[in-house]
């Protein structure tokens, strides 16, 4: 199979490059993701993707070849819909708190499934962090559901249910950037469509991007600016916290605007061990959790299905959290 033609679309520069149609586009990632495109010809697609960036019809094309092989789990039994959040960037300056969204989901009796690298890449990556927290990654499929099913949380590394996207993640290492494989991770969900998937996105482009991806799909997911590309809400200042079910967005947050009024008390380091300690502190109420946080765990409570009404998932979240003011 000759891969020059789809370089000779996509490979042209800023202003010669042409997407692919949906159609060119699940072939390409199907070859991709199976293992049949030699290096040469690998390397060079993902650089020329990188350089021109995704249209949706690339988008839904790509994402049909990586579901068409993502190796599914059973849902939990029992509660609230699965929350799917996907963790791909890590903390640089600020403490990695996707894992506090996790685990208070998680005291809501909430299924958590995390997925993502084991590595961090010079990053304070989420799974350093649960591990100080004792929450080991799962090697299988069987053992993630049975930590959903027992323990309500799991993390699983891409490799478990996409060998293929784990490959491509992997590229990172040999060409020092980023490439599609790193947005269609955020957009998978191993339940079969049935998870509330988290998704965060850090440049505008990017968000109007998948937001068209999610009307498109009618996929049911909560899209916010992520804290450093990770999947929480700034805990200084709440981004726009926006739910997308059947196609339909509906802002459940606006983003805060002007002067910060006041600051949240989290760790000035954003070492693995220092986060963790300070999440056992937000667990157990001795400290405030910050009320962007408080915020975005009330969406997922609503999304989730652990209340149909949002003014009683704002004011469930606020208390049981500590956080009255944040209703």
């Amino acid at each position: 199979m000759s891969f020059s033609h789809y370089l000779k679309e996509i490979g042209r520069g800023p202003n010669g490059s042409r997407p692919l149609d949906q159609d060119d586009a699940q072939q390409l990632m199907s070859a991709m993701l199976d293992g049949g495109v030699p290096d040469l010809e690998f390397g060079a697609l993902l650089i020329a993707m990188r350089m021109k960036g995704e249209s949706l019809d690339e988008l839904l094309g790509f994402y049909q070849a990586v579901d068409e092989r993502l190796y599914h789990l059973a849902l939990p039994s029992g509660g609230p819909r699965p929350v799917v959040i996907p963790t791909y960037n890590g903390a640089r300056r600020h403490p990695n708190l996707t894992p506090l969204i996790a685990l208070w989901l998680r005291q809501f009796g909430v299924p958590v499934l995390l997925h993502g690298e084991m590595e961090g890449h010079g990053r304070v990556a989420t799974v350093h962090v649960l591990r100080e927290l004792d929450i080991l990654p799962c090697t299988t499929q069987a053992q993630a559901e049975t930590r959903l099913a027992n323990e309500r949380i799991a993390f699983v590394p891409t490799s478990v249910f996409s060998p293929g996207l784990a490959a491509m993640l992997s590229a990172r290492n040999r060409l020092g950037v980023r490439n599609s494989a790193h947005t269609l991770v955020k957009l998978i969900d191993p339940f079969d469509g049935l998870g509330l998937r988290l998704i965060s996105v850090s440049h505008p482009e990017y968000h109007a991007l998948i937001s068209a991806f999610l009307i498109a799909t009618g996929f049911d997911a909560l899209l916010i600016r992520g804290t450093e590309g990770e999947p929480y809400a700034n805990p200084k200042r709440r981004p726009e916290l926006l739910l997308f079910q059947g196609g339909e967005p509906r802002v459940l947050f606006e983003a805060e605007s002007g002067p910060i009024k006041s600051l949240p008390a989290i760790p000035d380091t954003c070492d693995a061990v220092s986060t963790a300690r300070w999440i056992k502190r937000v667990l157990a109420r001795e400290v405030p959790t910050p009320l962007p946080l408080v915020n975005q765990i009330a969406c997922c409570l609503y999304a989730s299905g652990y209340s149909q009404d949002f003014n009683q998932a704002k004011a469930i979240a606020a208390v049981e959290t500590g956080s009255l003011a944040a209703a």
